[in-house]
Order: structure tokens, then sequence, then C-alpha cells
């Protein structure tokens, strides 16, 4: 096969869940270049129409579904349409998530289940309601959006590590299940990733210096530098290709190797 076609995805049906911005839409992007057809949700109607919007500055023929990807029946007749009006989805991203910084002590058990339930039930319900699909169709491609919090703890954020080190094991546990069936689940762990997620860990202090959780980042990655969603392009799209066709059940940290790093002397 000819290298370029490796990484087409043309005529495929992607889902790309909470794709109205960010990491999300950089992977819808580079996924409609690559020739695929783009379906995403949002829970609103306001972020929607943004969304599609932005898409359409892009040049980029979305097709948006209104849908929270907690809702088992939501999920079930997002797909539903999407098999009806695009054709049966061969590469699902779960991307949608939260993230709440609240010391664990002073964390409600009502806000662990909230990120718990986006960050991994979603994931579940989605990658359960497309799963038949595949299987009738003889292959697909899973990709969870992973974290480096799927390795390592950090403080304020127990319940954000708890849903992305189970997020890590659903990915290797779809792969062990449905192998079989020529469907490949794996995941991307990104590294500090510019958006507004965490725009609030970037902002310049009143003294005109650097957040201290920036110069921590900067100093803890190799490559001195946060990462743009523009990083994730090629990693999400070589995962959704047939060039990982017999990568399964595999995290691909995009990091900038920060994983790898002990860090700086002081």
């Amino acid at each position: 096969m000819e290298t370029n076609k490796l990484f087409s995805l043309e005529g495929k049906v992607a889902l790309v869940t909470g794709a109205a911005y960010g990491i999300g839409f950089a992977i819808a992007e580079a996924y409609a270049a690559a020739g695929a057809k783009i379906a995403f949700n949002c829970r609103g109607r306001e972020h929607m129409d943004k969304a599609l919007a932005d898409y359409k500055a892009k040049g980029i023929e979305a097709r948006g579904y209104i849908c929270d990807v907690t809702d088992e029946a939501q999920v079930e007749n997002m797909v539903a349409d999407i098999e009806k009006e695009l054709g049966t989805i061969d590469i699902l991203v779960n991307n949608a998530g939260i993230i709440k910084r609240i010391p664990m002590t002073e964390m409600k058990a009502e806000e662990f289940r909230q990120v718990i339930d986006i960050d991994l039930n979603a994931p579940f319900i989605v990658s359960k309601a497309v799963i038949p699909g595949m299987i009738r169709k003889g292959h697909g491609k899973i990709i969870n959006i992973c974290s480096m919090m799927s390795e390592l703890g950090r403080e304020t954020v127990s319940a954000y590590a708890a849903a992305k080190g189970g997020l890590k094991m659903l990915t290797k546990n779809i792969a062990s299940e449905y192998g079989e069936y020529n469907i490949q689940c794996n995941g991307i762990g990104p590294g500090y990733i510019a958006t507004p997620q965490t725009a609030p860990l970037r902002e310049t202090q009143p003294d005109g210096s650097r957040h201290p959780f920036d110069q921590f980042i900067l100093a803890k990655t190799p490559q001195a530098r946060w990462g743009t969603p523009e990083d994730l392009m090629g990693p999400a799209i070589f995962l959704a290709s047939d060039a990982s066709d017999f990568v399964n059940g595999h995290i691909l940290y995009v990091d900038g190797g920060i994983l790898a790093y002990i860090g700086k002397q002081p």
C-alpha cells in the first residue's frame, strides 16, 4: 500500500465527542483534512451554534448533535442518527471531559462523581453504542483521550486522575475484548496543552511574571513549552488510520517528553 494511503481517512465516518473547541476541534479538523466525515456533540444549543460556525469558517462540513454523553438513551439516539445521516461510525474519539481542581478533603462526593461520570462513564457509554456497528462493518477505531494523570498523581485532581487512570484500563480492556473483530482501541495522553481549559494556569501574574504552574511545566518539559492542539493532529490521524491496524491497547503520550524526564536540577 502507498504510504499516503495508509494515513488516509477518505470516506470514513468519525464521531469526536466534545469537539466544539480545543483538542477535540483540532482532531476533527485533522480528520476532515484526511477525508473523514465529521460528527460531534454538544450538550447545549449555544455551544453548538458557535461550533458549527467555527467549523464552517474552516471550510469543514461537520454534523452537530445535541447530546449529553453521560445519558445512555441520548447516546444511542445520536449514534442511530449518525448512522442514518452519515453511515456507520468507523472512528470514535472519546474526547469530552472536565476537570475540577479541588483539594480532595474539600471536594464533595457529588463533584467527584460528576468528573467520573463525564471522563470515564461517558467513554464506556459511547463506546458501547458504536461497537456493534463496528463489528458489523468488520473494523473500527476507538481513541480515548487519556492524560498524564493516567500515570501520575498531582495535588487537587483526585477525581480527574481516578477517571483518567480508569480510562487507560478501559482502553486496554476494549482492545482485549474486541480486538478479534478488527477493532483497535488506543489512547492519546496529552501533556499540558494550551487550551481554554488550561488558560487559568498560564495567566500572567500582576507583577508581570509567569504563573507559578506555568513556570513549573516549562521546567518539567524537555521541549520547554506547552503543547498545542495541533500537536495532537498527527498522532490522532495515525491511530484512526490503517497505519495503526496492529496497534491495540496502547496509550500514546504526546507530552513533549515530560513523562520521560526527572526535571532540571535546582
